[in-house]
């Protein structure tokens, strides 16, 4: 990779686009307009025919490290926020594949890129794999709730080629991997499993744990999201049977920062440290206000956490793709372990992919500027190779 950086202008802009809309479930704004912000980072003095595009479902990476050293080394770059800026509680998925369309409508469109990369950073890389599945293979006409979506007309501009980067499987399947298995109550959260609390010191069973735990725990886990599911879906089918099929409902969902990886670092090693993840102490976590899936409501959960009805499941939609695929692991990630980048490897339904782990890199490549150069080196190299941009 050359070692000459490029100055480049951070462009801001606000790509804006009609949809009609039962209800409104983002704040602020017009009922039936979706604005979505954007930042475009364009090099001096080196022009191309090809952008890197990162979203993320809830957006705020705009200056994650890596997108800024992507232009540094004279990569065209957008970081475009969904519409769910912030704030997941009332997500649909599938409305976050219609923005990223958008997106790259605009980008091709209007800003004159002939060739589109995308990026999904950590939870934008099962975006990335719903977006493109259903760019070259639309299927979806409702969300998981059973509402009107149609990603089928939608005319979704394929990307040329993808890169997951820190990326885990799917938002259902990390969650899931990270609910707090001892609750027995959703109404109230004290009343727990002790052999199932990670956090109680009582609890017979502590680290290292045992391979038989570890079933019982993820089982646990598993069928707690079932609970909440089908509870979701009472929830929904009653209200439509009293003639509110518009009706929403909003709820707590306590205990999700749980995983016996947080505890355990034996358990899918890496180089992480134990009692951590990426928000900090997981106790103190656990029952937080940033935890994911702490407020939601009906359709939101359905189309974003449950573990059987999302259709964001990065494994599935990884196999119907056909573009390349460049999959990079980073060894001391505390949030996506290494068994999330193999599985997102080994699910590309296709062979002109390759994997690389940067090792020591922890999730953002905070204060790890090396790190940072030898990830950013991996991505040019192979957009290079495959011809995704120029050398």
């Amino acid at each position: 990779m050359s070692a000459a950086k490029y100055p480049y202008q951070r462009i801001p802009y606000v790509l804006a686009f009609h949809e009609t809309s039962s209800f409104k479930d983002t704040y602020g704004g017009s009922m039936d307009f979706v604005a979505l912000e954007a930042h475009w980072l364009k090099p001096e003095n080196k022009p191309s025919d090809t952008v890197i595009v990162f979203m993320h479902p809830i957006g705020g990476g705009s200056y994650l490290p890596m997108v800024s050293a992507l232009a540094k080394k004279g990569c065209h770059v957008i970081y475009c926020n969904s519409r769910y800026r912030g704030t997941d509680s009332a997500l649909i998925m599938e409305k976050v594949v219609l923005d990223l369309g958008a997106c790259i409508r605009d980008a091709k469109e209007k800003k004159g890129y002939k060739k589109v990369v995308l990026a999904g950073w950590s939870g934008g890389g099962s975006l990335s794999l719903y977006y493109q599945s259903q760019a070259e293979n639309p299927t979806v006409t409702e969300t998981p709730a059973g509402d009107p979506i149609n990603l089928v007309d939608a005319n979704l501009i394929p990307a040329d080629g993808l890169m997951l980067l820190a990326a885990h499987i799917s938002r259902a399947g990390t969650m899931t991997e990270w609910m707090d298995a001892s609750i027995l109550d959703e109404n109230d959260p004290t009343k727990r499993d002790p052999e199932l609390d990670l956090y109680d010191p009582n609890n017979p069973n502590q680290a290292p744990y045992s391979k038989e735990f570890i079933e019982r725990y993820r089982a646990a886990q598993i069928a707690r999201n079932r609970r909440i599911t089908a509870w979701v879906k009472e929830k929904l089918e009653a209200y439509r049977a009293d003639g509110l099929a518009r009706e929403e409902f909003a709820f707590v969902t306590h205990g999700t920062m749980a995983d016996p990886r947080f505890i355990d670092p034996t358990l899918d090693p890496n180089d992480r440290p134990a009692n951590w993840c990426y928000l900090g102490d997981p106790k103190v976590v656990n029952n937080g206000p940033v935890g994911l899936a702490r407020f939601n409501t009906l359709r939101g959960w359905l189309s974003q956490w449950s573990y059987d009805d999302s259709n964001a499941n990065g494994l599935t939609c990884a196999e119907t793709i056909t573009v390349p695929t460049l999959v990079i692991g980073n060894t001391a990630d505390d949030a996506c372990t290494p068994s999330h980048t193999r599985r997102l490897f080994e699910a590309v339904g296709h062979d002109d992919k390759e994997m690389h782990e940067i090792k020591g890199a922890n999730h953002y490549y905070f204060g790890q500027q090396d790190k940072l150069d030898e990830a950013t080196a991996c991505c040019l190299n192979w957009m290079q190779a495959k011809r995704l941009v120029e050398n």
